[in-house]
């Protein structure tokens, strides 16, 4: 499709009428703005795909065997309060260990 001079001046002339000539430079500027943010989106969708590491497909393994559940140790008679808070902070710490690398296994 090719246009020539009195085609475009005709669109220039139905721009003016719908937008006014106030209106014009505000949106002119406005459509450059995006084309320049979608040009820099759709670079960086590029650059990222240059970035991204190739994947390699696993071979399949047997299942892991599941850990044992760990046993509970029952606190000693006579542990103070704070004694019972640190053991199963100690505890927490070691279940949530053991979850992350169930997670990565």
């Amino acid at each position: 499709m090719n246009l020539g001079a009195p085609e475009i001046i005709l669109i220039l002339v139905a721009l003016v009428l719908l937008f006014g000539a106030k209106k014009l430079p505000d949106l002119a500027r406005g459509v450059g703005r995006s084309l320049r943010i979608f040009k820099a989106e759709t670079s960086k969708m590029n650059d990222d795909d240059d970035e991204r590491p190739t994947v390699v497909q696993a071979q399949a393994q047997p299942p892991a065997q599941p850990a044992p559940p760990q046993q509970i140790p029952a606190p000693a008679p006579a542990v103070s309060v704070e004694e019972q808070a640190r053991q199963l902070e100690e505890q927490a710490a070691r279940l949530r260990a053991s979850a992350q690398a169930d997670k990565r296994a």
